[in-house]
């Protein structure tokens, strides 16, 4: 089946389940899981065996080419290390499962088996993961005819039938219910200490707008003109011709964050107290004859279901700051430019060791917390999702080209800063660093390698005026963090 070019969205609506279909469901996902590991285990095993082939090793040490792609698809497909290899594995096994997991569902698996191992064969991923059990809390079909389908408001899969819950007050479900479905998904999540069951149903299309309800007017309407984003690992920086802000990502998981640490350390107390046999005098884990299996009391159990639950609030929250944040953006403009940022890189330990002034060694430790906990990188994923809906891409511009960090527009020249250095001097103006990036990126030319000074000049008065508007509001507002330099 050729994948589809069209747009999509996803609808998420509960499913009113009974007890006993929670249990076929159950074992269902169980089912699921058990094939995925058997895929992934069968990538991993065909992968090895070619690793070991002379040809592969020869072919491999040939520079980056279009032969050389061609020579190894042809490997690949030799040793059965496809996506449609694994569609042929996976298809005998789900046999004796026919009554539970349908040739569709049982094909996605098997995709999403071979999309995690392709991460690890092309340099993506260091290493893959099995799932463990309880930890598949998905299954998807391949499209609305066959298999897992929803049709009359239920979800309908193998003699499985249970009623979708949609209010008559959502007309936003109502709406969206009558694009095209094409396909569906089912969905399992751990809320409150119960197992909830849910349908995301992929439609064709774009999400219907939402209106106010007393004007009658779009909600968020696309704006008109240039805006310049600067995105660190905390915050984010907003420049257009009508605003500027400098605002924190994800606000809401700032508390959450103290009690995660809090239940943190009571789950380090907890096991180091059930296995004393499995630590060293110093505190530390034992390396050498450690095989006995660690002990894991009630209270343990609690606790880690208790920061379970904590995490899915995290995410539920900065997802929904970060939708509210992307909202009201694209209501600034029609022309977004952002640096490229390298996330990942970001999060891994400094690969240098280094010593400060007075003779100490330097913390390897980088952003790893804080993007974990903002998600700067699935903020703009986001704005990038709704500026398409409108037809509008974000561009990316070239971080190494522009230098945003260093321009001084009024001297046309370069000047290097120091990552503490937070306030930017410019004829005779203090300006806060990231907001004066974001500015300077607004500017950037069609290339996206140049700064346009005369824009930046054209620009600047309207510039200086919202930045000490915005400067008096930080000063008074209590959620900052150190890296703003109020």
């Amino acid at each position: 089946m050729a994948k589809s070019k069209t747009k999509s969205y996803v609808l998420t609506l509960k499913l009113k389940t009974e007890r006993w279909q929670e249990h076929v469901l159950e074992k269902r996902f169980e089912i699921a899981r058990k094939l995925y590991n058997a895929c992934l285990r069968e990538c991993l095993k065909r992968y090895k065996k070619l690793q070991h082939d002379k040809e592969y090793k020869q072919v491999i040490q040939l520079p980056t080419s279009k032969e050389k792609t061609k020579l190894l698809n042809e490997l690949y497909r030799s040793y059965g290390i496809t996506e449609y290899a694994m569609h042929d594995f996976i298809k005998p096994m789900r046999y004796p499962f026919k009554k539970h997991i349908d040739s569709h569902t049982a094909q996605k698996i098997a995709t999403r088996a071979w999309v995690a191992f392709e991460k690890l064969a092309f340099g993506n991923a260091n290493q893959v993961y099995f799932k463990k059990q309880n930890e598949m809390d998905s299954v998807e079909g391949k499209s609305n005819h066959t298999g897992i389908r929803f049709k009359d408001g239920r979800l309908l899969w193998n003699e499985l039938s249970i009623p979708v819950i949609i209010r008559k007050n959502d007309i936003y479900a109502h709406i969206a219910l009558q694009d095209r479905i094409k396909y569906c998904r089912i969905l399992r999540k751990r809320i409150r200490g119960k197992i909830k069951y849910y349908i995301q149903l992929i439609l064709e299309g774009i999400p219907p707008k939402k209106f106010n309800k007393q004007t009658g007017e779009i909600r968020h309407p696309l704006g008109k003109g240039d805006v310049g984003i600067d995105i660190g690992t905390q915050t984010i920086a907003v420049c257009s011709q009508t605003d500027v802000k400098l605002l924190v990502l994800a606000p809401s998981v700032e508390n959450l964050e103290k009690q995660k640490r809090v239940l943190l350390r009571k789950l380090d107390r907890q096991r180091r107290a059930n296995n004393p046999h499995k630590y060293n005098e110093d505190g530390t884990i034992k390396k050498e004859d450690n095989k006995e299996k660690w002990i894991w009391s009630k209270n343990y159990i609690k606790t880690k279901n208790q920061l379970a639950e904590l995490q899915r609030k995290m995410a539920d929250k900065r997802k929904q700051d970060h939708h509210r944040l992307a909202n009201w953006m694209i209501t600034l403009g029609d022309c977004f430019k952002v640096e490229t940022m390298n996330f990942k890189a970001l999060q891994k330990r400094a690969k240098e060791t280094k010593v400060d002034a007075n003779g100490k060694y330097k913390k390897k430790k980088r952003f790893g917390k804080s993007i974990a906990n903002r998600a700067p990188s699935l903020f703009l994923n986001i704005l990038n999702q709704k500026l398409q809906y409108e037809n509008k891409p974000l561009h990316f511009v070239d971080t190494f080209s522009v230098k945003a960090s260093q321009y001084d527009h009024q001297n046309n020249d370069y000047k290097k800063k120091t990552l503490s250095q937070r306030w930017h001097e410019t004829n005779g103006c203090k300006i806060q660093r990231d907001l004066y990036s974001a500015f300077l990126i607004m500017n950037v030319k069609d290339n996206r390698k140049e700064i346009d000074q005369q824009k930046c000049l054209d620009r600047w008065d309207r510039f200086i005026h919202l930045h000490n508007k915005e400067m008096e509001r930080l000063r008074l507002h209590p959620c900052v963090v150190s890296s703003m330099g109020v």
